[in-house]
Order: structure tokens, then sequence, then C-alpha cells
């Protein structure tokens, strides 16, 4: 999957570098500090994201003005100017509804916008961002410093705004990050960049939104602190707030990945559930799903072939009934249950619960009972053929395994990125699944009433 770069025009006249991905419902990234489209797009767990969204989506992202491959010689970053740069994106796209993503800085942005025109805004997601910053006196001091270190030398600025955003980073998430932000931006423009920043201020628009709104905001980022994800929240009426456990303003792999599914999740939610689109890398996050039939050699034994057999048409019913309703891909049938895959945790969750209830409500036969297992995994398995297979799949099956008659199991990554869409978990503790050297942490889905 490739991402095709195109250039429109400001109504001031500054040209803008934009890329689209995949098709679909359109999602539109507003960036955040620095950008670059190609730069970004050569790193693999941004490509990766990128892709996974490309599957499902039109995923547009784009260069503000100042940065990547957009216009340079720029001296206005004010709020106005950027809402341009979106208004010219999605005009020359002629998106009529979209979602929209602001990231950091792009939060602001992403505000004014959606707040002008709510009717082309169909979901509005907020990442580490703030609707005006008002610093301690020691933060304050420490942002004065900054923007002072990278109009003397954007080198060493640069590197130190890395270890401020991304705070315990590998050498290969440094040496990218101080790429980006000296390919995508001179010296000027970056402290241009800061001190608009410090001036921005959209907080009195925070009332005015009335679109379905996600804020989500690391716990512990040293960059934009959690308590303006949290005045977020709290100024934009019906908006959700999701705390994830980091300290990185810049999200490692694990934390886009996990980012990205809750992002999908949320956009896909004001869509028509379909069935997804089948991976081109074949190693995207994907949610696997396996059903089991309980007991089913010993219903064999006692029912015979024919009446068996009647029961596993009635699961394959049900199940298959379920991923149609719930925008599940089935992957390939196992004999005595199934195996699929979906796009997003919550879906798969959804269809398990659904699963289970029309189980439950089958006319009761003593000598037919029907009872199904079900085990849930998340992570990047590998496409082949058609089927999917690795260490995702092989503990989505083992998780199945350890669920009786009825239940539904999940592992503790899928608990995680379904958090605040009102799943009920029991903990079941560390279980020893076989072919798994570290034990691995279950949860039971409650579904019942």
């Amino acid at each position: 999957m490739e991402q095709q770069i195109r250039f429109c025009t400001t109504s001031d006249g500054v040209r803008i570098a934009y890329a689209t991905v995949g098709e679909g419902p359109p999602l539109v990234w507003v960036p955040g500090w620095v950008s670059h489209l190609e730069v970004m797009w050569d790193y693999p767990p941004f490509r990766a994201q990128g892709e996974v969204y490309g599957q499902h989506l039109l995923y547009v992202r784009y260069d503000k003005r100042g940065t990547g491959l957009s216009d340079r010689n720029i001296s206005d970053f004010s709020i106005e100017a950027r809402v341009r740069d979106l208004e010219a994106v999605v005009d020359d796209l002629k998106l009529k509804t979209f979602a929209l993503e602001g990231l950091s800085e792009g939060g602001p942005v992403a505000i004014a916008y959606a707040a002008r025109h709510p009717r082309r805004v169909s979901r509005l997601i907020l990442y580490g961002t703030f609707a005006r910053l008002h610093p301690t006196r020691e933060q304050q001091q420490t942002m004065e410093a900054l923007m002072a270190l990278v109009r003397a030398e954007w080198g060493l600025g640069s590197a130190t705004l890395t270890n401020v955003f991304m705070p315990g980073a590998t050498t290969e998430e440094l040496q990218f990050f101080i790429k980006l932000q000296r390919e995508g931006a001179t010296q000027e423009g970056a402290a241009a960049m800061l001190e608009a920043n410090v001036a921005a201020d959209v907080s009195q628009l925070l009332s005015q939104i009335r679109v379905p709104t996600l804020v989500i905001h690391g716990k512990g980022d040293l960059a934009v602190p959690f308590e303006y994800g949290r005045e977020l929240a709290g100024g934009i009426p019906g908006a959700r707030l999701l705390p994830i456990e980091s300290d990185r303003h810049a999200p490692d792999a694990q934390g886009m990945a996990q980012i990205g599914q809750v992002t999908l999740d949320f956009v896909l939610e004001g869509q028509p559930k379909a069935p997804p689109a089948k991976s081109e890398r074949g190693d995207a996050p994907l949610t696997i799903l396996f059903t089991d039939i309980e007991s089913s050699t010993a219903l064999t034994q006692r029912l015979g072939d024919e009446k068996a057999q009647e029961l596993v048409r009635a699961h394959n019913a049900i199940v298959r009934e379920a991923l149609k309703t719930h925008g599940g891909s089935e992957i390939k049938h196992t004999g005595d249950g199934i195996m699929a895959s979906f796009p997003s945790a919550s879906r798969a969750l959804e269809c398990a619960v659904a699963i289970q209830q029309a189980v439950a409500a089958r006319a009761p036969d003593p000598d037919a009972l029907l009872g199904v297992h079900i085990g849930v995994n998340a992570g990047e398995p590998v496409a082949e053929e058609e089927d999917l297979f690795g260490t995702a799949v092989q503990l989505a099956r083992r998780v199945c395994d350890q669920a009786d008659g009825g239940e539904i199991l999940a592992s503790d990554v899928v608990r995680q990125l379904v958090a605040g869409k009102g799943f009920l978990f029991a903990d079941r503790g560390d279980v020893a699944l076989r072919g798994f050297e570290d034990p691995v942490r279950l949860y039971e889905v409650r579904w019942r009433d």
C-alpha cells in the first residue's frame, strides 16, 4: 500500500502537500509539531499505522505550512493560518464530511475547524493536545529556554526536544525523530512555531463543539501534561477521555498501535458495519476470535454423526450471522469452531457477546444442548494464502481452549484496547498456556444480564 502525494493552495497562496492512502470513510490527520510526509512514511511504525487505517478508511495526512513538503518560507503560524491549510486540503479533495484527528499542536486547529464547520466533521479525535497553555512558572522558564535553544542551535534544539517528547526512546527512535525535525522544518520556522503554540488559545470554542469527541492523553506526558487533556474533555460537551499509561508525548510503536486501534474503533462507530478489507502487508494489528463447540467429540459419540452435525450447522449459522452484523471476517472453519478477524477489539467482543446470547436463546433441546466457548486476542498476525498465522493467532487459540461452555475469555491487551467502552470483565489471573513461556493474564467478558 503506497501513499499518493498531491498539492493544493490555500486562500492566502501557500502551497500545501498532502497524502492519501486507502479508501472508505475519510479520516483527516492534522499534524502536530513537525511532519514530513515522505520521512514519516519511510518509518515502519508510522507506515504500519497508516496502512491499518488505509484498509478501512481514506486516510489523509498533510504537512502544515512551513514544514515537510509544503512551502517553507512562512512567518504566520497562527491558528487562523493553519486552519486555512486544513480547509485547502479538504476542499481540494471535495470531502463533504470526515473524521478529524488533531495531534499535539494540531489539536487547536482541529478544534477551531470543528467549531466552525460542525456539519462537515463527523468525529473529532484529540491526542496529546490542549486548548491553551497555562504553564507554571517553572514550566514557563523551561519553554523559554527551549525556544532560545532552538533559535541558537537547531541541531541541539531538535535533540533536546526529542528527549522531552520521547523519554526512554531507543536509539532508532531518537535518530528518526531528530531526522524528522531537521528535515521537516528550518530553524527559523521551528522557533516561530513554538512561539505560535504559546499564543494559541481556542478555549472559548470548546463549548461550541457539537460532534462526538474522543480525547486521548498520556498520564505522564512531559511535553503536554495530562491536565490539558482533562480540561479538553471537561470543556467539550459529551467528550470521552481515554487516559493511557505513558510518559511519552510521541508514542512508541506499541503505543501507536494501541492509539490507532482506539481511533479506528471510534471512527468506525459512526459508519455502517461491513467486513474489513484484506491486509496487503499481513502484519497489521487485528483482533482474532476463536469459537469452539463444547465437548464436540463427546456429543458426536452420544448423539451420532447426523445429530452432532446439526449442532455444528446451528453453531455456524449463529457465528456467521454475528460476524456479518459486527464487521468480522471468517478466516476458516476449524471443524468444531470458526476463526475470525476484526479491525477493532470492541467489534470482536460485541460479536462474541452476540454469539453467546444467540446460543442461549436457542430453543432448549435436552438431547442436543449447544455450548460454545470463545477466546479473543489482538496482535499483528501474518497473512498468507487467505489465512492468518503467528503468535497473535496461537495465543487466541490457547485463550479459547481455557474457556468453558458459555464463556468469553480475552487477553489483557484486548481488555486495554476496549477501555471505556462499557464491557465488564472478571479477572481470571495469570494462566500458563501451552506453548507460551510466560503466564498470560486472562479476563472473562461478562455478557449475561
